[in-house]
């Protein structure tokens, strides 16, 4: 059996300190009143990004690989600031302390289909990997059309920036072991400007 290619640590640890700035503080003051539906996409983000650090955090246990050790710590990153958001707002925080176990159900049957997914092989893990990171951009996307909010907007703008250096990252470890992911959610347009350009410093 041909063994799997492994990008090495150094090169991954480089696409995911420099994914975010997540370390920065970031100054959030409650200006307005939020509509229902702004309600709505930022209690679904917060869960969507625990949804992704646990689908990593289930494949790092599995197969010892440090990329989705490093992008889960990360994702924690978006949780947190998601979190700050709701807490801005005075939102209650649906993000359950247990890993894989959400309050909304889709997640909830997408976070069982991945890890199943997941379990299979290495490659499908890295395919899991790009598939969630897929479609995050395309939900922040979506949410962004949706607030005018400038604090709101400015979390949604650093985490849409990470999600494209995770997509790097996997489809990277992907092509390593000579598969080529397929985007599913964002256009083809799109997901080819993120994978023919470097990686980014999000929010600097």
């Amino acid at each position: 059996m041909k063994k799997l290619a492994v990008i090495t640590m150094a090169v991954i640890l480089s696409v995911v300190s420099s994914c975010s700035d997540d370390d920065d503080t970031t100054q959030i003051a409650q200006t307005a009143t939020l509509s229902q539906q702004e309600k709505d996409d930022l209690l679904f983000l917060r869960e969507e990004e625990k949804l992704a650090r646990d689908v990593y955090l289930f494949s790092f246990d599995k197969y010892g690989e440090a990329i989705f050790n490093n992008i889960s710590q990360s994702e924690q990153q978006h949780m947190d600031q998601v979190l700050t958001l709701l807490n801005a707002y005075q939102l209650s925080d649906p993000a359950s302390a247990d890993r894989g176990v959400f309050v909304n159900q889709e997640l909830q049957t997408l976070y069982n289909n991945l890890t199943a997914q997941s379990d299979i092989s290495l490659v499908e893990a890295l395919k899991v990997g790009a598939t969630i990171e897929d479609l995050d951009i395309r939900d922040i996307e979506d949410f962004e059309s949706r607030t005018t909010k400038t604090d709101i907007l400015s979390v949604y703008d650093k985490l849409r920036c990470g999600s494209r250096n995770h997509l790097r990252s996997y489809v990277g470890q992907l092509v390593a072991n000579e598969v080529t992911y397929v985007q599913q959610f964002i256009t083809l347009e799109e997901f080819t400007e993120i994978i023919n350009s470097a990686n980014e410093r999000c929010g600097q």
